[in-house]
């Protein structure tokens, strides 16, 4: 184990005295109260003991605020703290669509990197740790519950899309027009190569996490951000040398089912600094409460771009879904993070289909 840690620790180490000069003025990071961003500022104010440290932190309106945690550590770290408070998440949302060209809604990045670059042109992360040291243990607490090893890789699938239930509705087939068709084996399809294979069970769903999370989410989105604020962006967690090496350490060293625990290795790395005390319990990361959002301005927003809507318009979207469901009050969680896809995707049309919507427009109310 120890041999594993150090290894761990001395790989983050090296990829951060690579990426930054030695003579460069000041660092930027985004800082959590989370394992992940308190473990690479401790390594990077190891390595850069007298170096200015510009540190980030986010406050959603009416969400869960971790920002007195991470002034906290950024005070033992003795970074210049800023707290970023967003009121209206959606307001820019046409803006980091442009920018990442995908109909994303949770763009949140995009407000950071933005942010970051008033102060320092280099901006690191702990990204990647969930993915490759096994952060999601809600999901695999339940996915272990669903399945047993003898179970088909379509059961698994299903059981894989089912601890995702936030990400799609029970009625889902009838969001599409005829123009756009939906069918649950495509996305089955797209699961098959992650389930489909010798693995342990468990190792299938980190490698659908790696895959659909990270190197087919999180890294393009974000490469796309920063490379429009011309900003240097850092994860030391997720170099090529740990993304290797975590798919091949065994399970245990990142998920211990009897007590449901994940990143075990990083974990011990936050204690070998003494900070692990200083992490949230019951840490979320940069995360804003839809459901709040939703019943604040968010349903608002949505109304307004779906009175003259062009995906129902080209048949993408069909229109009694939406209205069978959209003027409701007390809408479930899972049909706000749905609506909310669905506005993005309508905004996405509308700059690059129609090319009718001004990529500066703002979302207000």
């Amino acid at each position: 184990m120890e041999n594993t840690e150090n290894y761990v620790e001395q790989s983050i180490q090296k990829t951060i005295s690579k990426e930054i000069s030695t003579n460069c003025s000041k660092i930027g990071i985004s800082l959590s109260s989370g394992i992940d961003s308190t473990l690479v500022l401790a390594i990077l104010r190891k390595e850069f003991p007298s170096t200015e440290i510009e540190s980030i932190s986010v406050k959603f309106s009416e969400s869960t605020d971790e920002t007195n945690a991470s002034k906290k550590i950024s005070e033992k770290f003795q970074t210049n703290h800023h707290i970023l408070e967003i009121n209206n998440f959606l307001e820019e949302l046409p803006k980091a669509i442009s920018i990442v060209k995908q109909p994303f809604w949770d763009l949140h990045w995009y407000y950071l990197v933005k942010k970051m670059k008033k102060y320092t042109n280099i901006f690191l992360s702990g990204d990647g740790g969930d993915e490759l040291f096994g952060g999601y243990t809600f999901r695999y607490k339940k996915f272990l519950e669903q399945t047993t090893e003898n179970s088909t890789s379509q059961e698994k699938i299903i059981s894989y899309l089912n601890c995702h239930e936030r990400d799609w509705v029970p009625d889902q087939q009838l969001i599409f027009g005829k123009n756009c068709p939906f069918d649950w084996n495509e996305i089955y399809n797209i699961l098959k190569p992650y389930f489909e294979n010798s693995l342990p069970r468990l190792s299938q769903v980190f490698l659908a996490d790696l895959n659909g999370k990270l190197i087919h989410n999180m890294q393009p989105l974000y490469t796309e951000i920063h490379k429009n604020f011309n900003i240097q962006n850092i994860t030391p967690i997720q170099n090529k040398e740990l993304l290797q090496f975590s798919c091949k350490i065994p399970n245990e060293l990142k998920y211990n089912i009897t007590n449901n625990s994940g990143k075990i290795l990083l974990v011990k790395l936050l204690e070998k600094y003494g900070i692990n005390d200083m992490i949230s319990t019951k840490k979320q990361g940069f995360s804003v409460n839809t459901l709040n959002m939703w019943n604040s301005y968010g349903k608002n927003i949505f109304l307004y771009y779906f009175d003259n809507s062009r995906l129902i318009k080209d048949k993408i979207i069909g229109s009694e879904w939406i209205e069978k469901h959209s003027k409701k009050n007390n809408l479930d969680v899972r049909y706000v993070n749905k609506f909310l896809g669905i506005l993005a995707l309508e905004i996405w049309y509308r700059l690059f289909i129609t090319n009718e919507l001004n990529p500066n427009e703002k979302l207000t109310q």
